[in-house]
């Protein structure tokens, strides 16, 4: 099957979009990327480095595996290169990952009105949405143009915690500032406001540990339907893992 990923050409999470690539083409998908610009993309440098995170850098950094991933998905030659949200057409692809990160590169991506039809459109068909992270927020933007609604409207639900999102910033605010707030307002509570009950955002049991491809049950996603979410890199095995029984199940 043929999967498109939409990340921001800058600062996107390595883990997020590395991760599930990693896992579909070693399933045998295509993978196909698409950025605002068009351009290869590049993640966030400091997830990669860990600078400026002090002590908490072996906490808050890409986790070696992932590292390796996106070292491995720079020399593939979809992701060099990307197509512009303008040039996706749905009926091409059989599912959609919109992954996250919280620099504020990632902003074109959150919020491009392009991006939002393409995302409502993959919903309207029918076709596998996974999104992870501040990808949420990418897919609780978009409306479905029948209703005026965000496409969650009516869906259950995850995204990163608002008390994750708040922790982070407060751990690191004093020497980087706002770098782990994209916005003033949290993902959780932007996400909830789209949806049509707070019980329909499912928080999952609190984030420790991260999960691997031999730890899947440390990961936590929500399923409604054909769409897919997750908090955070911690939990991108297993999004991944269940991102392929979906497509396995559209081919049945």
């Amino acid at each position: 099957m043929t999967v498109l990923i939409a990340t921001s050409t800058l600062d996107f999470d390595p883990t997020e979009v590395a991760v599930p690539w990693q896992t579909l083409t070693a399933a045998g998908h295509q993978v196909h990327f698409a950025t605002d610009s068009g351009k290869t993309g590049a993640a966030d440098a400091r997830m990669l480095d860990g600078n400026g995170l002090g002590l908490l850098k072996p906490l808050l950094i890409a986790q070696q595996p992932a590292r390796a991933a996106y070292g491995a998905m720079l020399q593939d030659a979809a992701f060099q290169a990307p197509m512009s949200y303008g040039d996706i057409r749905v009926d091409d692809f059989d599912a959609l990952v919109l992954p996250g990160g919280h620099a504020k590169g990632v902003k074109p991506f959150l919020e491009s009105v392009v991006l939002q039809r393409m995302i409502a459109a993959f919903f309207a068909a029918g076709k596998p949405v996974a999104a992870v992270c501040h990808g949420v927020v990418a897919a609780c933007r978009a409306q479905d143009p029948k209703t005026g609604r965000s496409v969650l409207h009516g869906r259950k639900t995850t995204a990163l915690l608002h008390r994750q999102e708040r922790l982070a910033y407060r751990l690191t605010r004093r020497k980087l500032g706002d770098y782990y707030l994209t916005y003033p307002v949290c993902v959780q509570d932007e996400v909830t406001a789209t949806l049509a009950s707070l019980d329909d955002f499912i928080e999952g049991p609190t984030p420790v540990l991260r999960d691997s491809m031999a730890h899947l049950g440390r990961g936590f996603t929500v399923r409604d339907g054909n769409y897919l979410s997750a908090r955070w890199p911690g939990d991108v095995y297993r999004f991944s893992s269940e991102l392929l029984d979906m497509l396995k199940e559209n081919t049945a």
